[in-house]
């Protein structure tokens, strides 16, 4: 009788810390999300995009706009904040060190900056971006909450997002690849496009936004450049990036 009452025991006792560790384990692999809300219940079309970090991530730049099929931009989603106004946080030198301050980063995201018809001249503090469509730079996994008003009646469209990060140089695109360029050495590796295309009469649950392509090193054009056989970290800087749509 002792002996069996004593493996029952032993049996309750592995049970109990199984289902302890198991607990502790969801509790490490659980994914938070910091938020930001961009007038989420206004639209009649609303976006919910879920951005987890990748290894690389630190704190980097980036813009979300709908395009038609003919690649003409019709919204801006969100914009980070920097680069809506133009002030960053590496943006000028005081005393030796790099501080807060106004700069034209032309290479941050150059695919966004030549199709908002811009020349490829970023925003800056006089000619800023509206703040319905800005948000600071979150360390954290990022929720972002926004929607439009789809008065242009859109059926199909494509969902953009180009990224970059300053200074994450490679062994191909290095320090000394062009020589005196700041623009690219400001960058590294060049922005990085991610889309995905939307077919409302279509629908599905969710999207992921995949990558296609990368933005010119300097900014010096709009183009789409497909061959990302050079990249290495900045394919890391989000591991995924998700998006659910609601009518």
């Amino acid at each position: 009788m002792k002996k069996s009452f004593l493996i029952y025991l032993v049996m309750l006792a592995s049970t109990l810390n199984f289902f302890a560790q198991s607990n502790d384990s969801k509790g490490k692999n659980k994914i938070e999300f910091d938020t930001i809300n961009l007038n989420y219940e206004s639209g009649d079309l609303k976006f919910q995009f879920e951005i987890i970090n990748g290894k690389q991530h630190n704190y980097p730049s980036f813009a979300i706009w709908i395009e038609n099929m003919d690649e003409k931009l019709l919204n801006e989603l969100f914009v980070t904040q920097s680069v809506a106004t133009g002030i960053f946080r590496y943006g000028a030198v005081s005393g030796g060190k790099w501080v807060a301050g106004e700069r034209r980063y032309t290479a941050a995201l150059p695919y966004f900056f030549h199709k908002k018809n811009l020349k490829g001249i970023p925003p800056d503090s006089k000619n800023p971006l509206p703040d319905a469509i800005t948000g600071a730079t979150v360390g954290n996994n990022l929720l972002l909450k926004t929607s439009i008003k789809n008065d242009k009646l859109l059926d199909k469209f494509r969902i953009i997002l180009e990224v970059n990060q300053p200074w994450d140089f490679n062994d191909f695109w290095h320090n000394a690849k062009f020589g005196d360029d700041d623009d690219y050495k400001s960058s590294a590796q060049p922005s990085l496009v991610y889309a995905v295309t939307v077919d409302l009469k279509n629908p599905m649950d969710e999207y992921f936004l995949n990558p296609i392509g990368h933005g010119h090193f300097s900014g010096k054009d709009g183009n789409l450049y497909t061959d990302l056989s050079s990249f290495t970290t900045a394919l890391d800087i989000f591991r995924q990036i998700k998006v659910k749509i609601v009518k």
